[in-house]
């Protein structure tokens, strides 16, 4: 049996829900899993990856097959792998749902999708890219002990996106040391009430709330300062505009929120960031998808 998983671009944080909210995008990775006398990695589209039982699609895989206490054979893995790494796009949040479900229906079905929300979370360490990945649309998530709680909504013709995608990385690793260990009360109570806010503004699509409410005191004061020019950029999407802007993820890329009829956003931005100097930066228009991961299984 073949196995083909199409997987989503995920934003995560989406200003002030740091490490909980999260929404899928239409931008997608495709990954083909099919049984093979050895292990063989390849990629479509020349996108570096690794090619040995440290890719990270092989490794949720076995990571699953144990789970199920089942031996893995040989297979042969073919990705396509057009969202960016370390952007903040979860490329590898797609990568492990790719795995978990690919795996998942060559073993036959054994899990639940929330089930396999539960085993992605643990391995990325938190829900907010997985659980959109995994169901489509906005999605707030909660890890409480070993158990993830979601609720979707979604997005469809309430808002439309644009990702301002730098050519620098920021890995990570990078962008969580450079966090705080601890914040005070008012910044806490800054952060809870904005992402309140951001919730019933989506739902509702009080659209004009959406400006102050991807406030964030949390992780995007201080990833600010790795991402090169990212407080012009921010200037130029507010002042083009978006309803509003935020850090996608850890970073590198820059979210724009926009009302769905918005069809000027995106040549605007690119004149203006091609008149600063600003050309390593590639604007995309998104949308919201709302099917999350789709899996196909061929003879």
């Amino acid at each position: 049996m073949r196995v083909k998983i199409t997987v989503p671009a995920t934003s995560a944080n989406i200003g002030p829900g740091f490490d909980s909210l999260g929404l899928a995008l239409s931008m997608y990775n495709t990954v083909e899993i099919l049984p093979a006398e050895k292990l063989v990695i390849r990629s479509t589209d020349g996108c570096p990856i690794l090619k040995n039982k440290n890719n990270l699609v092989y490794k949720t895989i076995k990571r699953l097959y144990d789970i199920c206490g089942k031996e893995l054979g040989g297979l042969e893995i073919v990705q396509t792998s057009p969202i960016p790494f370390a952007r903040g796009l979860g490329s590898s949040s797609a990568c492990i749902v790719a795995g978990l479900l690919g795996a998942n229906a060559l073993l036959g079905q054994p899990l639940t999708r929330t089930e396999l929300i539960n085993i992605a979370s643990h391995i990325e360490g938190h829900p907010d890219n997985v659980a959109p990945a995994m169901l489509g649309g906005f999605v707030a998530s909660v890890m409480d002990e070993d158990q993830v709680y979601t609720c979707k909504v979604p997005l469809k013709d309430k808002v439309s996106f644009a990702a301002l995608i730098p050519k620098s990385e920021l890995k990570t690793e990078v962008a969580r040391g450079a966090l705080p260990m601890e914040v005070s009360h008012k910044d806490a109570v800054y952060n809870l009430s904005r992402a309140s806010l951001l919730t019933a503004a989506l739902l509702s699509g009080n659209l004009e709330h959406i400006h102050a409410a991807v406030g964030d005191r949390l992780h995007q004061p201080y990833r600010m300062r790795y991402i090169k020019n990212s407080s012009e950029v921010f200037q130029i999407a507010q002042k083009s505009g978006a309803c509003g802007v935020y850090i996608s993820g850890a970073g590198s890329t820059i979210m724009a929120i926009l009302r769905p009829d918005d069809t000027s956003f995106v040549p605007v931005v690119r004149e203006l960031l091609n008149r600063k100097g600003l050309t390593d930066w590639q604007v995309v228009p998104l949308v919201s998808d709302e099917n999350g991961a789709v899996v196909e299984e061929f003879d």
